[in-house]
């Protein structure tokens, strides 16, 4: 699909969606716990149905109905006769998280998707899987195979690749039939993300106690669901919707935890220090315009806040944004890092990458053209951004990728006032 925003100013009130993060692990959980539990979820995306499609193959019994999903757990953790084939389509979350979990629970699987996923790493998760009894098929082949019952014991892992790793061993160690240390080696990236699943595991009842840079985790636990679970508004997506604020009127979201431990809500930070007017109530948010000048950030906890971040550089007045820290962005579902690059010189403005770092003047025009989506949904909805404060229109390839994490991003962009043509590829 391919869009064209017009230069438009939008403005107004907007619910926040449910955080595509908090469902995943709240997903897992329950499919996991001793008895049925409600989520209150107000966005299906395709990852999220990822998730609960593999939590289905595994057992569980999902159902969509009327914003919320019903999990009927797993059950019976007797090993399969027979593989089980999971699809997680293009979700690094959902295949980073099951990888441990399905072997926790004894179970052979065939890990399929499609898009990027198959280039992104799991290297370290799977060292660290084989050193504990599980059997990987070939290094670098798609699918992944596995084989073996996961044991418990000490666990090493690298803090600066990916979080989800982390996560996964976190929901899959309790199961097991001894105790394990998960030692993670410093620096940690993304820790939010860490924050936010053992928040959850919380929740269920589970126990994992940091000591210094090290989890320690019982044995022989059991997930206890709460019963009714609200999935948490989402930060990472309301980014985009804050930052247009910043850039042309007010922009209201509501929906918000400001108490969360979603690493993104640093989009306050980030909008205010470069000038914007950020106003908090109890659970909504308001950013107006103000004269944005150019920051240095440092992104390892906050990678996803990196393209809607650029888009707001770009528009500043004057200094200049240097994103650092930023490698990581490499191995999303594009690299992102160069798509990012590419986006802001197809729209006209100019900047400077490295292996780790971007830098984009301020002072710039913006004069709008022709951009990919890069099959990357955060690409998509920060060229949209960019929209409000061009010279020109802003035409968008492969628009269809904020079905990842946000299928109604179009509409919602049009009900504060954005303007959304869909062009048509016969003419």
């Amino acid at each position: 699909m391919m869009v064209r925003l017009q230069n438009r100013i939008v403005t107004g009130e907007i619910p926040a969606i449910s955080s595509k993060s908090d469902a995943h692990r709240l997903l897992l959980a329950a499919a996991l716990a001793d008895r049925e539990t409600e989520l209150a979820c107000n966005v299906l995306s395709d990852d999220i149905r990822a998730t609960a499609r593999c939590l289905a193959a595994l057992g569980a019994g999902v159902t969509f109905s009327d914003g919320r999903i019903l999990v009927r757990p797993i059950g019976s953790r007797q090993p399969a006769a027979q593989a089980v084939t999971l699809d997680c389509g293009e979700s690094g979350s959902t295949l980073r998280f099951l990888l441990p979990v399905v072997s926790a629970l004894g179970q052979n699987g065939v890990f399929t998707g499609g898009g990027r996923l198959p280039e992104r790493p799991v290297t370290q998760l799977r060292k660290a899987m084989e050193a504990h009894g599980v059997r990987f098929s070939a290094p670098g082949t798609f699918p992944i195979h596995t084989s073996g019952a996961l044991l418990p014991g000490a666990y090493t892992l690298p803090g600066n690749v990916s979080s989800q790793y982390i996560t996964g061993l976190l929901f899959a160690l309790p199961l097991l039939s001894g105790d394990s240390v998960l030692h993670i080696l410093p620096p940690v990236e993304s820790a939010p993300y860490i924050e936010m699943t053992l928040a959850t595991l919380r929740r269920f009842g589970i126990c994992a106690e940091k000591r210094g840079d090290a989890y320690h985790i019982p044995g022989n636990q059991r997930y206890r669901t709460p019963g009714r679970v609200a999935v948490e508004g989402d930060w990472s997506n309301a980014a985009f919707f804050l930052a247009a604020g910043a850039l042309g009127a007010p922009v209201t979201v509501t929906g918000l935890d400001l108490c969360s431990p979603q690493g993104d809500k640093a989009i306050l930070d980030l909008l205010r220090r470069m000038g914007a007017v950020v106003e908090t109530s109890q659970n909504a948010v308001r950013v107006s315009p103000g004269r944005l000048c150019g920051i240095a950030q440092d992104m390892a906890d906050i990678p996803d806040l990196a393209p809607v971040f650029a888009v707001a550089a770009a528009c500043a007045r004057a200094g200049t944004t240097r994103l650092e820290n930023a490698g990581r962005l490499r191995l999303k579902e594009s690299d992102r890092l160069a798509a990012i690059a590419e986006l802001l010189q197809s729209l006209g403005v100019s900047c400077t990458q490295t292996a780790d770092t971007l830098t984009v003047p301020g002072g710039q025009t913006v004069f709008g053209g022709r951009t990919s989506g890069f099959h990357d949904h955060r690409m998509v909805m920060a060229a949209a951004v960019a929209s409000v404060c061009a010279a020109g229109p802003v035409t968008i390839e492969g628009a269809e990728a904020v079905e990842k994490s946000y299928p109604h991003f179009f509409k919602d962009w049009e009900s504060i006032g954005g303007n959304v043509d869909v062009l048509d590829f016969s003419r």
